[in-house]
């Protein structure tokens, strides 16, 4: 297993797990059961989309590739109860329970858009358990924007 990890930055990259193979016996018949390989990641990202209308949470290893996601309407809030900070911090705890299999401990987090999860969203994070080492605002900014309208003519 030593030479599947590879050194990274000072951190270990991921190598996957694998578990054991269980067999049952059916009436006769041998049924495998699939192997479950899991991946190891130690440290990743965590992307925060708060819009005025919803909150996306997303968790990524160091490459991008999405461990675990949530969403205000997958935890069950509609209407505008999604864009509340209770909901940020609920999305964050029900993506964090997916992304436990993983051994995430410390993340960087990628916050975009305006809205009322934002702060919230990173204060979940570190109550349940991550490590946040950066946070960075990715908010897309018009460097000049659209061309206005015509005046209008009255």
């Amino acid at each position: 297993m030593s030479e599947e990890l590879k050194q990274e930055g000072g951190a270990l990259a991921a190598a996957p797990v694998v578990t054991e193979v269980v067999t049952e016996t059916v009436k006769g018949k041998k049924k495998v059961k699939k192997v479950v390989a899991v991946r190891q990641v130690a440290s990743g990202r965590v992307y925060v989309k708060s819009t005025y209308n919803n909150t996306i949470v997303t968790f990524t290893d160091q490459n991008g590739n999405v461990l675990s996601w949530g969403s205000a309407g997958q935890c069950g809030f509609k209407g505008p109860k999604k864009a509340t900070p209770y909901a940020a911090t609920m999305i964050v705890k029900e993506a964090a329970e997916k992304v436990k299999k993983y051994g995430l401990k410390e993340v960087a987090v990628f916050v975009r858009g305006i809205g009322g999860g934002r702060e919230a969203a990173v204060r979940a994070l570190n109550a349940n358990g991550f490590q946040v080492t950066i946070i960075k605002d990715i908010t897309p900014i018009p460097h000049n924007g659209c061309r206005p309208p015509r005046p209008r003519r009255v």
